[in-house]
């Protein structure tokens, strides 16, 4: 089963119940690998999420500065 594509408001979702999970300890030893690999993953994505869109509302600003002053 292919799996789901997940948004930038539900990957800070699931981070944040790991880190919860984590800080409060209940998390199980044997899932603590899996769940930091897990965040690591979540972390990657947001981050390339975060600088992509930041890149696309720098691109779109820099076309309206060069429309506006031309």
């Amino acid at each position: 089963m292919a799996k789901k594509a997940i948004n930038y408001k539900e990957s800070i979702t699931e981070l944040e119940e790991i880190i919860k999970e984590m800080e409060e300890n209940q998390m199980e030893i044997d899932d603590l690998a899996a769940k930091a690999k897990r965040a690591t993953e979540l972390i990657k994505f947001c981050k390339e999420k975060l600088y992509g869109t930041e890149n696309e509302v720098n691109k779109i600003l820099e076309d309206l500065n060069k429309e506006t002053n031309a």
